[in-house]
């Protein structure tokens, strides 16, 4: 028996989002919520959210994908879930791969907060040095 789904998991920063794509009638839910509510404050966020439907050049709207995503800001969600919904995408044809991975969709950003140090105000701040 097929799979009635394809999965797939990105993470960025603090954010883990855990991606189901389906064909369906284009209904995209994040955490229970429509992606276009979710994101509301930010058209950037919108459109990063669905560029790996436009590097394809598929139509969001033949596919349901549902989002339960954790952890981080609202870029850094958009971020984890669009990797989710490349990986989902690559599961569900192995085709897409090359062209996913020349658009930089399928590499996860390491970049992560670094930790506060002892002595230090910050991760790298210090206190003021006098001279005098």
């Amino acid at each position: 028996m097929a799979a009635s789904y394809f999965y797939g998991l990105g993470r960025r920063k603090s954010s883990t989002a855990r991606v189901r794509l389906s064909n369906g009638k284009g209904v995209f839910l994040i955490n229970g919520k429509s992606w276009k509510d979710y994101f509301a404050d930010n058209k950037y966020l919108q459109y990063h959210l669905l560029k790996p439907f436009n590097v394809l050049e598929l139509d969001p709207e033949k596919y349901d994908v549902s989002v339960k995503v954790q952890g981080g800001g609202h870029p850094s969600q958009t971020g984890a879930t669009s990797l989710g919904i490349a990986k989902a995408l690559i599961e569900m044809n192995p085709d897409f791969h090359s062209t996913l991975k020349k658009a930089a969709l399928l590499s996860r950003d390491p970049r992560e907060k670094e930790r506060k140090k002892f002595g230090l105000r910050g991760a790298r701040k210090k206190q003021q040095y006098s001279k005098r």
